[in-house]
């Protein structure tokens, strides 16, 4: 009898904040007519916990200004931890990359709404996000840089 092949499995085990911050700059941001500038930032890390479970972070930083002031930074650090047991290798960047950020920014966008609201400011609902797409951007500037080198 011919040996059975490992069925692939990818699940989230569990998802939390590992961290979350706001800083408001001054009272007398709240002076001021509302018209914010943000900068958003998106960054993800990946590190193996054993053999087949993955913690993921996808750090969410919004830098707001008001009227040429800094009005506040909110930032939380969502994490998840994913089992990735079966998974060709070369699939593994991918899921890491653009999955696992793709499950977590959801509960990102809602810490970074609630906390903005709870520093009495309008509430802030961040765009949706393609971690598809940027991951294969970055996988193509890797590709790229590699052939320059």
């Amino acid at each position: 009898m011919a040996e059975q092949q490992a069925q692939p499995q990818l699940a989230l085990e569990r998802i939390y904040v590992k961290d979350m911050s706001l800083e408001v700059a001054g009272a007398e941001v709240f002076t001021k007519e509302w018209q914010p500038e943000l900068d958003i930032n998106l960054a993800t890390t990946a590190e193996p916990l054993d053999e087949d479970h993955y913690q993921v972070i996808l750090t969410v930083t919004v830098n707001a200004q008001n009227a040429g002031a800094a009005a506040f930074i909110a930032e939380v650090h969502q994490a998840g931890i994913f089992l990735i047991k079966d998974i060709p290798e070369d699939q593994v960047g991918q899921i890491l990359g653009a999955y696992c950020p793709n499950i977590l920014f959801p509960y990102a966008r809602e810490v970074i709404s609630d906390i903005v609201t709870r520093g009495s400011f309008p509430q802030l609902l961040l765009a949706p996000v393609n971690f598809d797409q940027a991951y294969a951007q970055s996988q193509q500037q890797v590709t790229d840089g590699e052939g320059n080198a």
